[in-house]
């Protein structure tokens, strides 16, 4: 039994149990943000990037790609998919350490989530200020409050192939916003004895309001431009805990229901020129 890094024993089977996930939506999606902020070629790095699904998907629409990512067993994977011209490296986002600059940087899938203090989250953006060319675009996900507390909540997900199976549990905590992730992962590994390899591994996730992600970004020099839900409309800024109860009741009736429901929002976070 392996007991280990997050992402180490479930890479074998990450792509079998994630088949029901969108890229093709998600990286149209994408491909219009990128050109919408000018970004129709050059090097795009995409963070966090897994198995490569959205990095593969951006090297066919024209990119440069860079795939970064922590776990090595999942960048095994995505060398598969990938041309051969396609950077990949094993780097922890928050020390990311480009050879150069690049037009875009991506990170799709929640990855930022991964990232469980603001602190953390302005060492990426830091990063990515540093990183990324003049005018260049961060465009990214994160999973929200809501999604923890209503879908997910104190959930246990399950599935049963013929070569593996997976249990999930989640604890969320209300008060931290922080989403753990209990899984344990079962593999074939000799069909004919009929033995499965075991790996557990804890994940966590934080939930972040958009003021904190935008005040985050824009302490490291990046301003942010647009926040989406999954559909492309603008989600509205909720009022602050600081502002009290009346603010935010406020802020819900000028806002509309769809903001405070949001499972998966997207933010564009954009590079300015240096003035001269």
């Amino acid at each position: 039994m392996d007991h280990g890094e997050i992402y180490g024993g479930f890479a074998s089977v990450y792509d079998r149990f994630m088949d029901n996930i969108p890229y093709d939506e998600w990286v149209q999606f994408l491909h219009r943000l990128l050109k919408k902020y000018g970004v129709e070629d050059g090097i795009v790095a995409d963070l966090a990037c897994g198995t490569g699904e959205i990095t593969r998907r951006l090297e066919t629409l024209g990119y440069d790609m860079i795939g970064v990512d922590l776990s090595q067993e999942m960048l095994n994977f995505a060398r598969e998919k990938c041309g051969a011209d396609v950077l990949l490296l094993c780097q922890d986002i928050r020390e990311l350490d480009l050879y150069g600059s690049v037009a875009a940087m991506v990170c799709l899938c929640d990855g930022m989530n991964y990232l469980c203090s603001e602190q953390q989250l302005e060492q990426v953006f830091s990063k990515a200020s540093l990183f990324l060319d003049s005018d260049g675009v961060f465009i990214f996900d994160m999973k929200t409050d809501y999604f923890y507390r209503e879908i997910l909540g104190d959930s246990v997900f399950a599935e049963n192939r013929e070569d593996a199976s997976y249990i999930w549990e989640n604890v969320y905590d209300r008060e931290s916003k922080i989403n753990e992730y209990f899984l344990t992962v079962y593999e074939l590994e000799d069909e004919r004895r009929g033995l499965f390899r075991r790996a557990e591994e804890i994940h966590r996730q934080r939930a972040y309001s958009v003021c904190q992600v935008r005040e985050a970004m824009e302490r490291q020099g990046l301003s942010c431009i647009e926040v989406l839900d999954a559909s492309g409309a603008a989600v509205k800024e909720c009022a602050s805990e600081k502002n009290g109860a009346a603010a935010k009741e406020n802020a819900s009736e000028k806002n509309g229901a769809a903001s405070e429901n949001t499972e998966r929002i997207y933010f564009v976070a954009k590079k300015y020129k240096k003035q001269k």
